[in-house]
């Protein structure tokens, strides 16, 4: 609640400190003028109900002046509403989830694991852009269409797993295909792919750099990540006898010349992540370049709300005026 001409506040204050002056001055003019040797003939004689209520029209009066200074005032309650009128930018995961993706040099997480939980952050922070996922090995598929609702997106992200197309490969080319397929129709301020993956192409029937050729004709940004620690990482293996275990497997095929390429041709920028730390800082600088510019209009609508002091107040002068003149109008 606001109210529209507040001097009237400042008004009710001085007429409080006026009207208390006063009282106090009209309360000594009250004081006896005879005095009396002593009280004590007066101790058995109790004031009439009639009489303790003898303030009554008077606060009545005071209560419904201060309303009428409230209403003067002009107490309003606003609903305020923001119309967005531009489109944010439509972003589209595109996640790697071959085997490979189970190296442990992404500590303390696997690089799949370590993909996810910085995607969920970057996510967060796109509130106003609409996002989607694509995953891929073998082959790829769309995950998650795009969506506003990052809730949404989140669960989508957790369900993600290594293996889940149940075809093992890298299958770049088809990934990128199938995300620019999602984002032909996008009606965003601009359309980016993130591309995350540790490996070559080696699936799939679409080549990496004709699948970027298409995107970019689509107005399509690529921002390639190649994630791996270069020397080579740990593994998990299952070992029948000894139970799961990890074996150091020789460094990835990680084709970054092409990656590069990728990205290049669409006027993104490749990017290669060695830990956690700089997948982060990667992401970060992702989030920054595509920084979304949301322009609104905010709209206000005030109710006068005076007739909620107003009214109260011309009750408060009748009763007072009623009272003090009938069940009071006796008393001094």
């Amino acid at each position: 609640m606001r109210f529209a001409d507040p001097i009237y506040i400042i008004l009710l204050l001085v007429f409080a400190a006026a009207a208390y002056f006063a009282e106090k001055k009209l309360a000594r003019k009250k004081e006896a003028v005879i005095s009396f040797s002593g009280t004590d003939g007066f101790s058995g004689i109790n004031p009439s109900p009639r009489l303790k209520l003898r303030f009554i029209p008077k606060a009545a009066y005071y209560a419904a002046i201060a309303l009428v200074f409230f209403a003067m005032a002009r107490p309003q309650a606003g609903q305020k509403t923001e119309e967005i009128y531009n489109q944010g930018v439509d972003i589209m995961l595109v996640l790697d989830t071959s085997t490979s993706m189970q190296a442990i040099d992404f500590r303390p997480h696997n690089r799949f694991e370590a993909t996810k939980k910085v995607a969920k952050e970057f996510a967060k922070q796109r509130k106003t852009d609409r996002i989607g996922i694509v995953v891929f090995a073998g082959l790829a598929f769309t995950q998650c269409p795009f969506t506003a609702d990052i809730d949404s997106v989140l669960d989508f992200i957790d369900q993600c797993e290594i293996g889940m197309t149940e075809v093992d490969g890298t299958a770049i080319g088809s990934a990128i295909a199938t995300a620019s397929n999602r984002l032909k129709d996008s009606k965003g301020k601009s359309k980016v792919m993130i591309l995350i993956t540790d490996g070559r192409n080696n699936s799939g029937e679409i080549d990496p750099l004709t699948a970027a050729q298409a995107a970019a004709a689509l107005d399509v940004k690529i921002y390639a990540i190649g994630a791996g620690k270069p020397g080579g990482a740990l593994f998990p293996v299952n070992d029948p006898v000894f139970g799961r275990r990890y074996v150091k497997v020789p460094e990835q095929e990680l084709d970054e010349d092409t990656l590069a390429k990728v990205a290049e041709a669409t006027g993104g920028r490749y990017f290669r992540a060695t830990d956690t730390a700089s997948l982060e800082r990667i992401m970060g600088q992702i989030n920054e370049m595509e920084k979304t510019d949301v322009k609104s209009i905010k709209y206000t609508n005030y109710t006068e709300l005076f007739s909620y002091f107003l009214w109260p107040a011309f009750i408060l002068f009748g009763f007072g005026i009623f009272i003090g003149n009938t069940w009071l109008k006796k008393i001094p």
